[in-house]
């Protein structure tokens, strides 16, 4: 199978490697959703570290305070001066013209050779990113700690392939929801509380760029009711209660996107105009927000067939956009296939088939590889589905192996 993005145990092994190299070193800048372990990882290494570690926390009540910026600094420096010190900033976006005071303090680190790292979280991609690459160019090192795949799930909570892929179809993969699992109401109540409130109520709107913030949450409302779907934004605008221009409507979901929540998925083609003028398909990042949302929760294997196998696609798909890969969906009526992915995996046409099928509903699949030869074809099924499509040359994976592992090596 493919080699997985780095996940929680990687991204801790990694810092501590890089705090250890000779200070002052690049800033380590962690960015990632909420409530994926940001500052569980911070304050593990402000344990690690001991009395050379300096934790503070941008959204805390003192961080508003006159003077916070410059005590951070002063108290860190005092132990620099006994020796290699670690200054841990979380949710540093919360912080007034963050980068360009980082910048100024990591120079001055520079001119008088402190022996002082610097590590700074953030869960906002758009405001993170864009204050990094204007005013930290050159001065730090990026890494994303994604939504958690079903492998970390099953490794941390000693799941089996099967509960670990289960779990995340049904209840997402946010690992401090896992112990409210069998509370559905808790469960939602956190989840609501937690997480989709503070990365829209706070991450989002205080972006300043949000006029309407009524729209904005009924389009997140209506993408999390539409996972893996092909909806035209002018069939999306038909469905708010607050009309929008449809550029407000396409600009929110790109702002839904940097906030991890959201992914609008372009169409493959290769002309540019025409990716970009195709409907999007709607994706959600993590099937948790789905199952938040909806009124009747997670969806019945069994009795649910169809939602249950919208939510596999949905959650295949989002799986492997947190991976960093780039995923599209293809449509040249009457054919389309799931999904189209490019990036580290390889190149592949993806079909997901959780109910029972046959070769002719692989159609639109077929074609799309004779016209794309460089595109594999691969199958995902529901267990015990994987050997009809093997039997006609195809490759397959069962949608809790693809959760767990990702697509076959080529």
């Amino acid at each position: 199978m493919v080699e997985l993005e780095p996940d929680f145990d990687h991204c801790r092994r990694l810092l501590g490697e890089r705090l250890r190299e000779p200070a002052p070193g690049r800033i380590q800048l962690l960015t990632g959703p909420r409530q994926v372990g940001k500052t569980t990882l911070l304050l593990e290494l402000a344990r690690l570290f001991g009395e050379a570690a300096v934790y503070m926390a941008g959204d805390e009540p003192d961080a508003a305070l006159p003077g916070f910026w410059e005590r951070c600094w002063t108290e860190t420096e005092a132990r620099a001066q006994r020796g290699t010190a670690v200054l841990l900033l979380d949710e540093i976006h919360h912080l007034p013209d963050w980068a360009a005071r980082l910048k100024g303090q990591w120079d001055r680190l520079r001119r008088r050779h402190l022996p002082l790292h610097v590590v700074a979280t953030g869960s906002s991609a758009l405001r993170v990113a864009t204050g990094s690459r204007e005013s930290l160019a050159g001065r730090f090192e990026r890494m994303t700690l994604s939504h958690w795949p079903a492998a970390a799930l099953g490794n941390t909570f000693h799941l089996s392939e099967h509960d670990a892929a289960l779990s995340l179809v049904q209840f997402g993969s946010y690992p401090g929801t896992m112990e409210l699992k069998s509370d559905p109401a808790r469960w939602r109540a956190y989840v609501r509380d937690a997480i989709i409130e503070p990365a829209i109520g706070r991450d989002v709107l205080s972006l300043g760029a949000v006029r309407r913030p009524a729209l904005l949450r009924q389009v997140f409302a209506i993408a999390t009711a539409s996972p893996a779907q092909v909806v035209s934004l002018q069939k999306l605008q038909g469905q708010l209660q607050d009309k929008g221009a449809l550029e407000t409507v396409a600009h929110y979901l790109a702002m839904l996107q940097e906030a991890y929540l959201v992914s609008p998925l372009e169409r493959f083609s290769t002309r540019a105009h025409r990716r970009r003028s195709a409907p999007p398909k709607l994706l959600t990042l993590n099937n948790a927000l789905l199952s938040a949302m909806h009124p009747d929760g997670p969806p019945d294997p069994a009795k649910e067939p169809q939602r249950f196998g919208a939510w596999v696609e949905n959650a295949c798909l989002a799986f492997a956009v947190n991976q960093g890969q780039r995923v599209m969906y293809w449509r040249e009526e009457p054919l389309e296939i799931d999904a189209v992915f490019e990036g580290s995996w390889g190149n592949w046409a993806v079909e997901v088939k959780t109910g029972s099928f046959d070769v002719h509903s692989l159609k639109g699949l077929l074609e799309f590889c004779r016209r794309n030869p460089k595109f594999t074809p691969l199958v995902i099924t529901a267990p015990g589905s994987e050997s009809m499509p093997r039997r006609h040359g195809l490759r397959s994976v069962t949608w809790e192996e693809f959760l767990t592992s990702g697509p076959p090596t080529i």
